[in-house]
């Protein structure tokens, strides 16, 4: 059965305008879910809004919005005000521009969907707008009112159809001088660049998500299971982590030849290396240059 649409409308460039459908891209249904429970009878908690200050459960006729003013004093605001303000959707996709897609910041990357031709009516416009796209390598700048709000949205070509990711405004952004204006930038020698360096190059792959693994998804699954079996299910103990400090040198160099990798060292301690002489360890570092 083919998935409903979240979307329904025209995209539209200039004067060209075909129907399309919008589907979300990802999902969340095959993650594993619980439900809050009454321990002693089984049955599902159902959750109830209670005053702050008095504890007494307010019932829903007596819900309404309220904007914090400072702490503790609130304006409300009515239904039927905040429909006067919400944005009538004109179900199109306004395309404002094309830009290139190396410009567009990852952060401000939101939600992915899928845009596909609706019918086989406005398919040759569909089509022209897609491969045009793609002759240009550009990706379009657009707008499209979601739930009563107007969201940015790209548009990029995606196999026969359009990927459309909804954008985040600036406003939502936070300042990353905030976070890394207090970063020192200590001298670090080249030798150990260079360690690094042949590190990755020996990570070196390509971006594959089928090799993703949710492990703690996985693990819940598992959990759920035996539970539901009736078998014990077994509580691992925490891990100790290393309290030895081992040099970043020696580190790198161990992680080279094979011997630092995550799995060894989580699960022992690190030994507490002796700093070798600048002169050996340039030496060193030559032969795994070499080697590599």
């Amino acid at each position: 059965m083919a998935p409903r649409a979240y979307w329904k409308g025209s995209l539209k460039l200039s004067l060209v305008s075909c129907p399309v459908l919008l589907y979300p891209a990802t999902t969340s249904v095959e993650k594993t879910h619980f439900h809050m429970i009454n321990k002693e009878t089984g049955n599902r908690l159902k959750q109830q809004m209670v005053d702050a200050e008095t504890g007494d459960v307010v019932e829903s006729d007596q819900k309404a919005r309220g904007y914090e003013l400072k702490k503790g004093e609130y304006v409300e605001v009515e239904k039927e005000e905040l429909e006067a303000v919400q944005i009538e959707s004109s179900h199109t996709i306004d395309i404002d521009s094309f830009v290139p897609r190396d410009e567009i910041d990852k952060r401000y990357i939101n939600n992915p969907y899928y845009i596909a031709p609706d019918g086989k009516a406005g398919i040759d416009a569909f089509a022209v707008i897609r491969d045009a796209m793609k002759d240009k390598d550009r990706v379009a700048i657009a707008r499209i009112v979601l739930t009563n709000r107007e969201h940015i949205i790209a548009i990029e070509p995606l196999g026969k159809g359009l990927l459309g990711i909804t954008l985040r405004y600036p406003y939502e952004m936070r300042d990353e001088h905030e976070y890394f204006d207090d970063i020192k930038n200590p001298k670090i020698s080249k030798d150990m660049i260079e360690l690094a360096s042949h590190i990755l190059d020996s990570k070196a792959a390509h971006f594959d998500p089928s090799k993703f693994r949710d492990e703690y998804e996985n693990a819940l699954k598992t959990l759920v299971k035996r539970k539901a079996a009736g078998k014990p299910v077994k509580v691992a103990e925490p891990e100790e982590k290393p309290g030895n400090v081992i040099s970043l040198m020696d580190a790198l160099q161990q992680s080279l030849k094979g011997k630092g990798s995550a799995k060894r060292s989580s699960h022992s301690p690190a030994r507490r290396a002796t700093h070798r002489p600048a002169k050996k360890a340039h030496r060193s570092a030559a032969r795994a240059r070499k080697a590599s």
